[in-house]
């Protein structure tokens, strides 16, 4: 059977009501297993995570997007991570037996609809982007809700699908299709949030840091502390350990503690192997050895 996964990021973390509500809308539908929501209430923004048949989960991507839009004002919106729709950012990504080909495909039907039933404008990003400089999320997202109006009226910004017009209360969205990432940030004794710009800019890649990073300071105003919010987007090639370590080091030149870190989401079994394998410094060691992977192979 074909799986493609679905994550959507809303821009609500702080109403458990509405945030279980559009939740609801893909439990509904049948074929489709709800994985995962982590709500963040500083960023004020959900993840979702589900999987499904390809039929299947874009019935419910659209059922969730539905919702959202009716439930989510961004006028009245406020958070520290930056966002431009009520939806803000619809990945997926080929699991079992699907192509990357068969997931974009599935991110043009998807972004069609949402213009043609919400008219609400839609941008493809990544492998589904028609524009190079539409790849990157962070260059369709620049502006973010307040500053779309202007920019959607700008030369080069037309919408992938939908009217030249900003959607009064959900504003826009990007679709696409990309390979798994982890979501990963990690936290720092300070309340100086400078220091966690600074040390995210000497971690992302596209300023000279990690090549498969990206990353941005947030205040995590509830606890007093400051975070550095990472996206993995290909844990193999950098792994997490590795984003890790640099900040940690680069934290100890600002005489700030590292004291915690979190995944937001799920993660993939082999990207936290690759933690254990170098912190352990292990010999030799294979996937085959983890218990539960040999019962899953001894049960089929």
């Amino acid at each position: 059977m074909k799986l493609i996964e679905s994550v959507p990021n809303i821009s609500e973390g702080q109403d458990e009501q509405k945030i279980g509500t559009i939740a609801a809308e893909v439990r509904a539908v049948k074929g489709v297993a709800l994985l995962d929501v982590d709500s963040d209430p500083d960023h004020n923004r959900t993840v979702i995570t589900f999987v499904g048949p390809p039929e299947a989960v874009e019935e419910a991507t659209l059922r969730l997007v539905g919702r959202a839009v009716e439930l989510i004002d961004l006028n009245k919106h406020r958070g520290e991570h930056p966002r431009m729709g009520a939806v803000d950012v619809i990945p997926f990504v080929p699991i079992r037996e699907a192509t990357m080909e068969e997931a974009v495909e599935l991110s043009r039907r998807v972004g069609e609809q949402i213009s043609e039933q919400w008219g609400v404008p839609v941008y493809l990003y990544e492998k589904s982007a028609t524009r190079p400089e539409r790849r990157d999320l962070a260059n369709i997202r620049k502006g973010e809700f307040e500053g779309f109006p202007t920019k959607i009226q700008e030369p080069g910004w037309a919408p992938d699908f939908g009217e030249r017009r900003v959607h009064p209360t959900a504003g826009v969205v990007a679709v696409g299709a990309r390979p798994p990432l982890v979501a990963f940030n990690v936290n720092l004794g300070t309340q100086d949030l400078e220091t966690a710009k600074r040390i995210a800019r000497a971690v992302r890649g596209s300023s000279g840091g990690l090549r498969y990073v990206k990353a941005l300071g947030f205040a995590l105003e509830e606890r007093g502390i400051v975070q550095v919010s990472m996206n993995m987007t290909d844990y193999e090639r950098t792994p997490l350990f590795r984003a890790f370590e640099l900040v940690k080091r680069e934290a100890q030149r600002y005489g700030v503690p590292v004291v915690g870190s979190e995944i937001v989401g799920l993660v993939p079994q082999k990207a936290l192997n690759m933690v254990a394998d170098f912190y352990l410094q292990l010999e030799e060691f294979q996937e085959e050895q983890i218990l539960e992977r040999r019962i899953a192979q001894e049960s089929r």
